[in-house]
């Protein structure tokens, strides 16, 4: 008898193990599949719905489990990072915190849903929508990317929260009630895809901007020697966008690897270019305290730098208590001083156009869409986490925001293809 329970024990550990694996393959499905180049509307909203059906009829065990997955097939790709510190012994052990965090916070949700549901008239299945559709609003250590809505960013459902509201709604119902017909609710999400004649006027309004991408390693940028033939490079990017008659060059972020404001040569060869044509780079600013990620604007006359607001957690900076980390930055960065962020959001104007500055990782964080930008200009580097998904997913996410918002984004980035996209539509443009 001991024999068979432990079978039936075992097949069951196996079968929630199995599902859990499933329901995470399901939501990283739009991220691979785009990453591949394969777009597909339909396969992206049954995708997104299938994930959140079976999700929401599992047991906390296969909650730990699917969110460990989907912590790991979303995220993984944030331990290269650490090769180019020259840790790549803590590889697996940051992979497992990530699967660790986002496991125990899904079954944290399962368990309180069950809480809630045994103290209460409504099923626990309710209680699990309402914490997947808060869930977004969730950033363990200040880390933002995991929105549940951003399956059907690229599907024919919308990623408003009363729409992603909606498909919950229709698969809680379905649940509890055992009857498919309810699944019928998620139409009233159905996000009507946009004109083709409105994307040709969209794609017009950029052809005097050139977005720049750059392909440095991370090794390579910060290795003085190699400055000169750098810098240089960019400058004949600039020349070649003046003589395609361009009004704005758009560089990638920290393209100039030095305190940018401390070497006069560079700012008079910048502001030369400026008389024209205007130039959106990326560099570094000290203030005489601490270090700044930020964006220089060059527009005839004039320098304007608009430093960051949204700082990388453990990247730029670390979120962790201040006993703690000091002792981090001494261990893993050399004892490196943390960046200083800016207490606000910036705007700049470039020929009678308002955008809002944004580098990197601040982009998909909402606070940079604090009153609805119309334009946005974002310079990245992606060379901490190439080749991988990571790029990919980025753009989903300025995507979502885009959308979202109603915001233009101007994005110019190194180590992967530069872009532009318009009311949530990526735009494939030649620069």
């Amino acid at each position: 008898m001991g024999i068979l329970l432990n079978k039936i024990r075992h097949y069951s550990i196996t079968l929630e193990l199995t599902k859990g694996f499933f329901i995470a393959l399901l939501s990283a499905g739009f991220i691979y599949l785009n990453h591949w180049g394969f777009g597909a509307p339909l396969l992206y909203t049954i995708l997104g719905v299938w994930t959140l059906y079976l999700l929401l009829g599992a047991e906390k065990l296969v909650w730990f489990i699917a969110g460990a997955f989907i912590g790991l097939f979303w995220f993984w790709w944030i331990t290269l990072s650490l090769n180019h510190y020259g840790m790549a012994w803590a590889v697996p052990l940051v992979a497992l915190v990530i699967a660790f965090i986002y496991g125990a916070l899904f079954w944290l949700f399962a368990w309180m849903s069950e809480k809630l549901s045994s103290k209460s008239t409504f099923p626990s299945v309710f209680f699990k929508a309402f914490f997947l559709f808060i869930f977004s609003y969730i950033h363990p250590l200040g880390f933002d990317w995991f929105k549940p809505e951003l399956m059907f960013v690229e599907s024919y459902l919308g990623i408003q929260k009363w729409q992603f509201a909606l498909v919950l709604l229709g698969c809680s119902l379905s649940i509890w009630k055992k009857q498919w017909g309810y699944l019928l609710l998620i139409i009233l999400a159905y996000q009507p895809p946009l004109s083709e004649n409105t994307l040709v006027a969209e794609m017009k309004q950029t052809q005097d901007i050139a977005l720049i991408t750059t392909h440095t390693s991370v090794e390579d940028k910060w290795n003085e020697r190699l400055h000169p033939a750098q810098f240089q490079n960019i400058f004949n990017h600039i020349d070649q966008a003046i003589e395609a008659k361009k009004t704005l060059v758009i560089l990638p972020e920290s393209v100039f690897p030095l305190f940018l404001n401390r070497s006069q040569t560079l700012i008079n060869r910048l502001q030369e270019k400026a008389k024209h044509i205007s130039i959106v780079t990326g560099a570094l600013y000290w203030d005489g305290k601490t270090p700044r990620n930020s964006t220089y604007i060059f527009t005839g006359n004039t320098i304007t730098v608009a430093n960051k607001v949204v700082l990388v957690p453990f990247g730029e900076s670390n979120p962790l208590p201040d006993f703690l980390s000091h002792w981090v930055n001494s261990i893993f960065y050399d004892g490196a001083v943390d960046y200083k962020a800016s207490s606000q959001v910036i705007d700049y104007v470039i020929d009678g156009v308002t955008y809002r500055n944004a580098i990197c990782f601040e982009a998909t964080s909402e606070k940079l869409y604090e009153g609805n930008p119309k334009n946005m200009i974002v310079l990245s580097n992606n060379g901490w986490f190439t080749p991988s998904t990571e790029p990919t997913l980025q753009k989903l996410l300025l995507q979502y925001y885009s959308k979202k918002y109603s915001t233009t984004i101007y994005h110019a980035v190194n180590s992967s293809a530069s872009y532009v996209i318009q009311n949530g539509r990526y735009l494939d443009i030649k620069f």
